[in-house]
């Protein structure tokens, strides 16, 4: 009898191939055409349904089991982001500027790794699984990927009712997985303020409105909203990335604009920030004689793993890697996933996956020398495949 572990470590070497093919040919958002005709060549392969350009270059595959209306998702994401790769290696990105810095590279690697393994388990599924592999998960603007393929019908036809999703983590080591019942990422939310004042000569700063001390007060007092006016158990993070003004340095600046990110887990703090950055932005522009514009966009929600789905993965995983292995996260990660827009739609579940080796520097997501352990991508695509087989037994 087929043993799901042991199939999936012996296709491992085909789908390291895979990933590593993805890595070097890294594509941004809604222009991941290449990487999608890969993902369709591949399942087409398998014998799949294949449907390919919902939201630009998405691709979706279809297995066919017993009961072609009972049926899961497994989703991946396919977009890489626009950093210059540091890393030195055979498979190191070819396209200037560009690179798989978050994984999704092996992402899309392990999904079409799961609908390998299933279509040799054909005959043992109760339902049928939908493999969905998105464009721009890493969205500058909304709607983003997600948003997108929800819009198309990619939950419809036939209907689906419940969806995995996977992403690797570098804070757990390879051999783990990460799990939690509830919100397992924040919201994600971005804010642009203009600052504008008087400019003027460097040397009379009292017959200006100086843009950048309005700007520097504000940067200070925005953090107060999160230390005191937010109560401290409820997670919150509020970063300013960007901050642009001035032209020369005997110059008092006209205008500064700042850009940052909000992260939230409890919907009402995120109703609440945006209106205390407001109250906090008017009193200190008001105080120096400024002016400012405010333009605060709400991205992704927060994404809440379901309670049944968490249940079913949780004993999937105890049986596959161990009970030890098997690491029940306590607090949610405050990076954002646009998986939260099909989890609002039906059930889901987001599996965080070691990738880390305690033998290597281990960077970050989005760093650019970010690269993981190859041997979790086996366990990854273990789990996700088993937990497809046992939710369509049920």
């Amino acid at each position: 009898m087929l043993n799901i572990k042991e199939e999936s470590f012996k296709i491992k070497e085909d789908i390291i191939k895979v990933r590593r093919e993805i890595h070097a040919n890294p594509e941004l958002g809604f222009e991941e055409w290449e990487t999608a005709r890969l993902v369709a060549d591949y399942l087409r392969s398998l014998g799949l349904e294949v449907e390919e350009g919902i939201a630009k270059t998405g691709v979706v595959g279809f297995l066919e089991g017993k009961n072609r209306d009972k049926v899961i998702a497994i989703r991946a994401d396919m977009d890489a982001l626009p950093i210059k790769e540091q890393n030195e290696c055979e498979y190191k990105s070819q396209t200037e500027g560009k690179m798989h810095a978050c994984g999704h590279d092996s992402h899309t690697a392990m999904v079409l790794g799961v609908a390998k393994l299933l279509t040799k388990f054909k005959d043992q599924l109760e339902g049928s699984v939908k493999f969905i592999f998105q464009p721009n998960e890493e969205q500058t603007e909304m709607p983003g990927g997600a948003d997108t393929m929800i819009e198309e019908g990619v939950l419809e036809d036939p209907k689906v009712e419940a969806i995995l999703g996977i992403h690797v983590n570098p804070q757990l080591e390879v051999g783990t997985v990460g799990i939690k019942e509830g919100p397992i990422m924040a919201a994600t939310d971005k804010f642009k303020i203009t600052i504008k004042g008087e400019g003027g000569h460097g040397a009379a700063p009292h017959e200006t409105i100086d843009a950048i001390i309005i700007a520097a007060d504000i940067v200070q007092n925005l953090q107060s909203i999160v230390s005191r006016r937010i109560s401290p158990v409820e997670p919150t993070v509020l970063t300013i990335g960007k901050l642009c003004g001035g032209e020369s340095y005997n110059v008092i600046a006209d205008e500064v604009e700042i850009e940052g990110t909000v992260r939230t887990v409890n919907p009402e703090v995120r109703d609440k920030v945006p209106l205390l950055m407001e109250q906090t932005i008017d009193g200190v522009t008001d105080i120096f004689g400024g002016d400012y514009t405010f333009d605060y966009q709400f991205g992704h929600s927060v994404l809440e793993n379901d309670k049944k789905l968490t249940a079913l993965i949780t004993q999937v995983s105890k049986e596959i890697i161990g009970e030890d292995n098997t690491v029940i996260l306590k607090n949610p990660l405050m990076a954002g996933e646009d998986f939260a827009s099909y989890a609002k739609e039906i059930p889901g579940f987001f599996l965080h996956l070691g990738v880390s080796n305690p033998d290597r520097k281990v960077y970050p997501w989005h760093h650019p020398k970010f690269n993981l352990d190859e041997e979790a991508l086996p366990i990854g695509m273990a789990i996700l495949a088993e937990s497809a087989m046992e939710y369509l037994k049920k």
